[in-house]
């Protein structure tokens, strides 16, 4: 699969910030802090386990939900 790494950025950044630009660029620095810079990955990046973990990991500290489609696909 492909494009999962950016799927999730995308997704925790949206459900962190619900619009708010100000918290999406904080969720965003705290990726980047985490070792993720969202702008690095696109609907073509390769996926990395390692990676989603991470995500995973950050979305449960934040109390975000993970869609489970987004990890189906």
């Amino acid at each position: 699969m492909i494009g999962k790494i950016h799927q999730l950025t995308t997704y925790i950044i949206a459900q962190r910030s619900k619009g708010n630009a100000t918290l999406a660029a904080t969720t965003k620095a705290k990726l980047i802090v985490k070792g993720i810079n969202p702008d690095n990955y696109n609907e073509n990046s390769p996926d990395d386990e390692e990676i989603i973990e991470k995500l995973l990991e950050f979305a449960e500290e934040n109390g975000i939900e993970i869609n489970p489609m987004i990890l189906a696909i």
